[in-house]
């Protein structure tokens, strides 16, 4: 008994560890906590100009989403319409990852980028928490550049296109063909200047599967035009005179210093694999997030002083046990979500309180065993013991089962689908642990009945 009542106190310390760095990393003036701003009471005070507690804990408040914290969603369409049906989605998933890239660069903000598909159209929504300017919100996603190379068409057609555009007719026909290549194969870009006139250009050096199809594209044109198209306008286009093997491409557009700099910083940051077009733009006022915040936040405590009630009503001290425990495993999970970190929306509070419904399902079916085992006239501790050997296979079946369903949710769900999955997944987890050996600790340590 000795022994097991060290262990219940050491989880009380890491417990009390554990609350400290929630509160403090949640309510510390010196961070900009959506928790706290919907909390100001519960604030810690500044005592001088600088924070006294520790960086390693003020760093990880908790990330909300849009709905709790407001800011700005766009939506944009992807022109799909030129690109064959089995690369759409690759081509989607590079899209999605040159804008978080260019939007997210340090990986560490709520920014959220998700690809959908709406009525046959491929579609890219965006969530910007904390941003309220729509026309901030564009400038941040910033003009990224579509970037083409184009070949001649045969038998003279792109000659004649060309002639007729001039006459103003043919408007709607390109000159040039599309290839595969695009901006998408673009390993880096930088700013060269010519020896003697000094006048700028942008200098590309293709990834290794951009380096082979620009040298077949080289190859099979020489002496032919490669027009090369930036945002569908074709900026240069140069006579192909040899094959070019060593995946690099100059660009010479007529660009002042400043404007081949600004090109080059796009590029770099990514050029956009596919066009898009705006859809809508939106946002959600900051007090309209924060009242919903402050609504989800006291229903989730609301529930857990429910259930600690209850428990201690219906099985007296082991309940207060298991309610001590059901605090150390919100305390654990809340450190968990600061640290993977968790973005919290609506649907995430909600898996996360069912969770903990979860958590309490294990103490009474434990306990119901345990008291069935006492009417049998077994001692306490026989009684504990064979309680929990009993409850275990249900237990380990109810959670198994509750994660294959969260794990397919978050496989195949939307967005808002995800966040209640996951949250609800990692709490099915963590409650294993605190029903199986937080309370068990505590039950051993003090034999009660």
């Amino acid at each position: 008994m000795k022994k097991t009542r060290i262990y219940a106190v050491i989880v009380l310390l890491v417990a009390v560890g554990l609350a400290y760095f929630n509160y403090h990393s949640e309510f510390n003036p010196f961070n900009d906590s959506p928790l706290a701003k919907a909390f100001p009471a519960l604030a810690v005070a500044p005592a001088t100009g600088t924070s006294t507690t520790p960086s390693f804990v003020t760093n990880y408040p908790l990330k909300f989403g849009l709905d709790l914290r407001g800011g700005a969603r766009l939506v944009y369409r992807a022109d799909t319409s030129k690109i064959a049906a089995a690369d759409v989605s690759d081509l989607m998933g590079a899209l999605r990852e040159v804008i978080e890239r260019r939007l997210n660069p340090s990986g560490v903000s709520e920014i959220v980028v998700q690809t959908e598909v709406v009525a046959g159209d491929h579609r890219l929504s965006i969530e910007l928490p904390g941003v309220y300017d729509l026309a901030a919100a564009k400038q941040t996603i910033g003009d990224t550049p579509t970037l083409e190379f184009k070949v001649e068409r045969p038998n003279g057609e792109t000659q004649a296109i060309a002639e007729a555009q001039v006459k103003g007719e043919r408007l709607n026909e390109d000159p040039f063909l599309t290839t595969e290549l695009t901006g998408r194969y673009v390993k880096r870009a930088s700013v060269q200047f010519a020896q003697n006139s000094f006048s700028p250009s942008v200098s590309l050096e293709f990834n290794d599967e951009g380096a082979q199809m620009f040298a077949d594209l080289t190859k099979n044109n020489i002496n032919k035009l490669i027009a090369i198209y930036l945002d569908g306008v074709p900026i240069s286009t140069p006579v192909v005179r040899e094959e070019i093997r060593d995946g690099k491409a100059q660009i010479s557009g007529n660009f002042s210093a400043d404007e081949a700099k600004a090109l080059v910083g796009r590029l770099n940051s990514g050029a956009l694999p596919v066009a898009i077009e705006e859809l809508s733009a939106q946002t959600i006022g900051a007090s309209l997030g924060e009242n919903a915040l402050k609504r989800d936040s006291l229903a989730a405590v609301y529930g857990i002083l429910a259930i600690c009630l209850f428990l201690i009503l219906w099985y007296r001290l082991p309940g207060l046990m298991a309610a001590i425990s059901l605090l150390i495993y919100v305390l654990i999970s809340i450190a968990l979500f600061k640290f993977i970190p968790v973005v919290f929306t609506s649907a995430g509070i909600a898996g996360f309180i069912l969770s903990i419904g979860m958590a309490v399902d294990a103490n009474v079916l434990i306990f119901e065993r345990t008291k069935e085992e006492l009417k049998k006239g077994l001692s306490v501790e026989a009684a504990l013991r064979e309680g929990f050997h009993r409850a275990w296979p249900s237990i380990r079946d109810s959670n198994v089962s509750s994660m294959i369903t969260a794990s397919v949710l978050f496989w195949m769900g939307t967005a808002l689908i995800k966040g209640f999955a996951l949250t609800f997944g990692l709490g099915v987890i963590i409650s294993m642990f605190t029903a199986i050996t937080v309370t068990r600790t505590f039950l051993f340590s003090f034999r009660v009945k």
